[in-house]
């Protein structure tokens, strides 16, 4: 049974007419009616009734015409889905993002991908710090990344999307918490809570680095994997944590964040293999391209 004699078919029951229905399918009359007599016996089923006046469905041809109907627009949609996934307009796009990503990209990504590619599914994989996203990205378990450079895997390329300053946040009974602004000097005696060491956190670089510039090296007194669980640490009153001003949008009880006057800011790219030909990524590109989502300039 081939797919071509189904549209015979229906065409002809929508008509009630061979020579119409020929003629809406630009085909002669009798290879038409050929077609549709093999069908008939291919199914051992009589789908019409013939009169010299009239052509009309039997019963089993109204039943068939039902099923017909079914398994063509699910053809129809099959044929439509495998375009848009050709071009990237559908399919499942896996975004890794680092933790304070979560709070301020992520929100604003999947507003922009549900405006602009309604039919691409996001699979999100959050906290992954740039080590990990570089690796899921050339083991291909990823497809982009939110991560902060510096990229040091070969075969990924990346562009800017933010250059956030730090800020601290402490917990709202602190000493901190009345003013608006503090140096890292400030700093000096407090309790850090801090990513592993081994993470190799470019956000802990950054941190480190502030401190060194006044003349300290930050006190650890906790290591998390997890942004949202150096902000519960804090609310706990446990510590500090220096991290990206995309916390803010976190909004964590207990928590307030506050500006630092001489820290170090922390860039924020997309990054995605540089080789990659996936119509997805090509066409989320483009989207974020078109809405100003880059910034250029930025390392």
């Amino acid at each position: 049974m081939e797919l071509r004699h189904l549209r015979y078919f229906l065409a002809v029951a929508e008509t009630r007419h061979f020579g119409k229905a020929a003629e809406a399918l630009h085909m002669a009359q009798p290879p038409l009616s050929q077609a549709i007599r093999r069908l008939e016996s291919e199914l051992g089923v009589e789908l019409f009734t013939r009169t010299t006046r009239q052509v009309a469905l039997s019963g089993a041809g109204e039943v068939f015409r039902t099923d017909v109907e079914r398994i063509l627009k699910d053809v129809d949609e099959a044929a439509a889905r495998a375009g848009r996934f050709a071009t990237g307009v559908e399919g499942v796009l896996r975004v890794g993002l680092t933790g304070s990503a979560s709070y301020r990209q992520l929100p604003a990504l999947a507003r922009l991908l549900k405006q602009e590619m309604p039919h691409v599914m996001m699979e999100v994989h959050t906290e992954m710090l740039t080590p990990a996203q570089e690796a899921a990205l050339v083991e291909r378990r990823l497809d982009v990344g939110v991560l902060r450079p510096p990229v040091r895997e070969e075969g990924l390329t990346h562009r800017p999307l933010a250059d956030e300053p730090l800020v601290v946040a402490v917990p709202e009974e602190h000493w901190l918490a009345e003013v608006d602004t503090v140096r890292i000097e400030q700093l000096r005696h407090e309790d850090f809570i801090m990513y592993g060491a081994t993470l190799g956190s470019v956000v802990n670089d950054a941190v480190v680095r502030s401190c060194l510039s006044s003349g300290f090296y930050p006190h650890c007194a906790y290591e998390v994997t997890e942004t949202s669980a150096a902000l519960a640490l804090v609310a706990a009153g446990l510590g500090i944590a220096v991290l990206p001003d995309s916390i803010r949008s976190a909004k964590r009880e207990g928590v307030l964040c506050k500006n630092i006057d001489d820290a170090l800011s922390v860039p924020l790219v997309l990054a995605w293999r540089a080789a990659d030909d996936s119509p997805l990524v090509r066409n989320l590109l483009r989207v974020l391209d078109r809405n100003g989502v880059f910034i250029e300039g930025l390392a």
